[in-house]
């Protein structure tokens, strides 16, 4: 089993023993998301899945909140916020923009990239290194415009 898997369940032990209901639900939730794409691909999910798995919930949660926020149900923001925090405790710190900056003209000069044409080479080689670090949606923009100059 992989070592992400391990830490969501013993810190899913502990919620329960802590009594934090809200913390406990969250984790529920990714548990779930886990268990239904081992279900769905038949296989046992390593830590590199788990963490995809996890950054298309942080993902969605982002998303919820700007609708929300232009709707004005504060309250629900809230709640997406508070669940997003909890997901993100379990993905990787995230990249700095130097950072990102940097990881993008990596990819671009490895992959020789010339033109919009060899976006998905860049992303190729990018995602690996990012995923679940940075806004991937973000990054593949900056690669475009950089690409299409």
């Amino acid at each position: 089993m992989s070592a992400l898997k391990d830490r969501l369940q013993a810190d899913m032990k502990a919620a329960m023993k802590a009594g934090e209901k809200d913390r406990l639900g969250v984790i529920r939730l990714i548990m779930a998301a886990i268990k239904q794409r081992e279900v769905d691909e038949r296989t046992q999910l390593d830590d590199a899945q788990i963490l995809a798995v996890l950054d298309k919930m942080a993902k969605q949660r982002r998303e919820s909140i700007a609708q929300f926020q232009s709707a004005g149900r504060d309250d629900l923001v809230a709640a997406e916020q508070a669940e997003l925090g909890i997901i993100q405790d379990y993905l990787p710190q995230a990249l700095s923009e130097a950072e990102v900056e940097s990881l993008i003209n990596e990819a671009l000069a490895e992959s020789g990239a010339s033109g919009i044409g060899d976006m998905g080479k860049v992303m190729a080689i990018l995602k690996p290194k990012m995923q679940g670090r940075a806004d991937m949606a973000a990054v593949s923009a900056r690669v475009k415009s950089l690409l299409s100059r």
